[in-house]
């Protein structure tokens, strides 16, 4: 039996669909904003559904109070995987700026030239 390497769920986090990206704004910067936005607010959609868990279970079978929540200091190994849900957080939320960054060194010809697209943006 082989020992499978565990999955480095970073590069996952940034897997690109086939197909062109929908765009549904001219300024490019705006869907980066909005890609992001939409990214931390399906995080906040699951971690309030895990916190209503939580607190639904804590009311049935008994609870914390805040003081011991306020106390509370995770081991090496609980901070260890904070640190990692962390670090792939931010992976999901900034993905549509990772994946920009690898088209961009994927087909360096399409690369615009900045000080062009900045005039061009000052003319708007």
């Amino acid at each position: 039996m082989s020992v499978q390497a565990p999955l480095d769920y970073i590069p996952l986090t940034g897997a690109k669909p086939r197909g062109k990206r929908p765009y549904f704004f001219d300024d490019p910067a705006v869907e980066r904003v909005l890609a992001i936005t939409m990214a931390v607010a399906q995080e906040v959609a699951v971690l309030r559904e895990r916190l209503d868990t939580v607190e639904r279970l804590l009311e049935k079978h008994g609870g914390l109070t805040r003081a011991e929540i306020d106390a509370y200091e995770p081991d090496q190994a609980s901070a260890t995987e904070r640190a990692e849900w962390s670090r792939m957080y931010i992976a999901r939320v900034l993905r549509i700026v990772q994946q920009e960054i690898e088209a961009l060194n994927a087909s360096p010809d399409n690369n615009y030239d900045l000080d062009a697209k900045a005039d061009e943006l000052g003319r708007t």
